[in-house]
């Protein structure tokens, strides 16, 4: 998810500080997920989506699946906790 954020920081010439500032999510929250001490919560991907303009989705995780019986296909899921 992280990858997904850093893209957006690129993509809008944001900082992780600055968007902690603007979002009210703490920059140690951020770096959390950075590190992977922690996953992102549905609320905080919610605020995110809103403050870059994105559908929520967008931070969904793709993982791809083989199926004996219907072959490859992949699907999006969000982690929540």
């Amino acid at each position: 998810m992280y990858e997904k954020f850093a893209e957006l920081l690129d993509k809008n010439n944001k900082t992780a500080y600055v968007v902690a500032k603007e979002t009210g999510i703490a920059q140690s929250v951020l770096s959390d997920w950075k590190t992977g001490r922690s996953t992102p919560k549905f609320d905080k991907l919610l605020i995110l989506s809103k403050y870059f303009g994105v559908p929520v989705e967008y931070f969904a995780e793709t993982e791809c699946v083989i199926s004996i019986v219907s072959g490859h296909f992949c699907k999006k899921r969000i982690w929540l906790r």
